[in-house]
């Protein structure tokens, strides 16, 4: 046997490895990095998915899931709520970074904090006057029986939801400094929590959808205020937000671009969020289960992609800042080339969704081949929006982003309202497909006149 062919086979190998991680310039080679990295976390947390969604339906049954998941997505808009405070300073303090001009990234963050606590203690109080008016009963299409149940869960996972919002912009700076691994590793974390948390709780109390808010809600906050305090004192002490830096007229710098990105928000909550609301009405609370079972089970695609796009929004602002448009051509190349490998992963999801599903959460929920198919096919064109509309982000030219979402967010209730009934869950996400793809040619056309520095006009705003 020839054990040195073995052995310098292995060592090519090992060396091809060590090369990919170390060649390219700087910015290459961290993107590699938390590619990789993040393809670890985040399969952990997949594998952390999998396992809390029938540990949930063991825990409430699944009319009970399907209220929580509506509710969860209709509170859950609140995290978009943040009139782009997260996107503009994303952008900003990279800019900030790539100019070496580390005291006006700190002022940014600073003042970010201090504009996302009054905004969300503002919103908070409102909330809960709101509140005391709203029957969640009727909203949700629950039992009137559940009505004051709801109201009690609808205030603690709002209350959730607005502090992770403020002490979610770490995620931010940690994204923005080009590390998206260690933000990934931070919410795995709150998945962990949760898992075993929902473990406990199944072993020790009967089903409770108010207990299932608070594990649901608490973990994930539990984990960004410890490494809130721990990054600040350490890694990103240089950042760390002081009263004394808050400087709001440079708010207005920040709000100057993240408005555009709050309008945006505000449409992908409608094209997006809303499917859940829309389902409910149109069926029952389980349609909603059986959808988001679905778009979990095709999630997975979207999460490696998700993983390996992620890296690239703040290295294009540092890209684009220094003029670099041989590396963003470069990158862009690559990524699509990965972007048209997920129609045959989708394909072989799908026709392997049967067995999936059934070693997945056996009979509790019967998903339709229908609903999986368009769920690929939705996923696909999501997948190819979110490439070029990161390359976009990265620039800060988002203005056509802004129309073609403002259009979609506009049609898409009343499309996806007439074809949801027709239809039913199909029909909904057919309407969101649709307007994914407009969304999609516009924003190639756009990414591909940029890096030909050609693009003019609206295409270049």
């Amino acid at each position: 046997m020839n054990f040195s062919g073995i052995k310098y086979t292995s060592f090519n190998a090992h060396q091809y490895i060590i090369d990919f991680f170390t060649k390219g310039n700087k910015r290459s080679q961290d993107i590699k990095k938390n590619i990789a990295a993040s393809f670890l976390i985040k399969g952990i947390n997949i594998a952390i998915s999998i396992f809390i969604v029938p540990l949930t339906l063991v825990y409430v049954n699944p009319m009970q899931y399907g209220i929580w998941l509506t509710l969860s997505s209709i509170l859950g808009w609140i995290n978009f709520f943040d009139v782009g405070f997260g996107n503009g300073l994303r952008n900003k303090f990279a800019e900030a970074k790539a100019l070496g001009n580390l005291n006006l990234a700190k002022i940014y963050v600073s003042t970010t904090y201090a504009c996302l606590t009054i905004i969300f203690i503002t919103i908070w109080l409102l909330f809960l006057i709101v509140c005391y008016f709203i029957d969640w009963s009727v909203i949700l299409n629950a039992p009137p029986t559940m009505a004051v149940e709801l109201s009690r869960l609808a205030i603690i996972v709002f209350s959730f939801f607005c502090l992770q919002i403020i002490f979610k912009t770490i995620s931010t700076v940690i994204i923005a400094d080009q590390k998206p691994a260690l933000s990934a590793f931070i919410d795995m974390l709150g998945q962990l929590i949760a898992l075993i948390s929902l473990l406990i709780f199944t072993q020790n109390s009967h089903g409770s959808i108010l207990h299932l808010g608070i594990i649901l809600g608490f973990s994930p906050l539990f984990i960004l205020i410890i490494y809130t305090f721990l990054l600040y004192s350490r890694k990103y002490k240089d950042y760390a937000p002081s009263i004394d830096y808050v400087r709001f007229k440079y708010a207005k710098n920040i709000m100057s671009l993240g408005i555009k990105f709050f309008i945006i928000q505000i449409a992908i909550i409608v094209i997006y969020q809303t499917n859940n609301i829309l389902i409910s009405h149109i069926g029952i609370p389980t349609d909603v289960t059986i959808f988001n079972i679905a778009l979990k089970y095709m999630g997975v695609i979207l999460m490696g992609f998700t993983i390996i796009i992620s890296p690239y929004w703040s290295a294009v602002t540092d890209a684009y800042t220094s003029g670099d448009y041989k590396w963003m051509k470069s990158s862009v190349k690559k990524l699509r080339v990965i972007s048209y490998t997920i129609i045959l992963f989708v394909i072989v999801l799908f026709f392997f969704s049967k067995y999936a599903y059934h070693l997945w959460i056996g009979n509790i929920v019967q998903v339709p081949s229908a609903v999986t198919a368009t769920i690929g096919i939705y996923t696909v064109l999501l997948c190819w929006v979110m490439l070029n509309t990161q390359i976009l982000n990265g620039t800060g030219k988002i203005t056509l982003q802004l129309i073609t979402y403002t259009i979609g967010m506009l049609l898409h209730l009343p499309v996806a309202f007439i074809l949801g009934n027709k239809f039913g869950i199909v029909g909904v996400i057919i309407s969101a497909s649709l307007f994914l793809a407009i969304i999609a040619i516009t924003s190639i056309i756009q990414v591909n006149l940029i890096l030909d520095q050609k693009a003019t006009g609206i295409w270049n705003k």
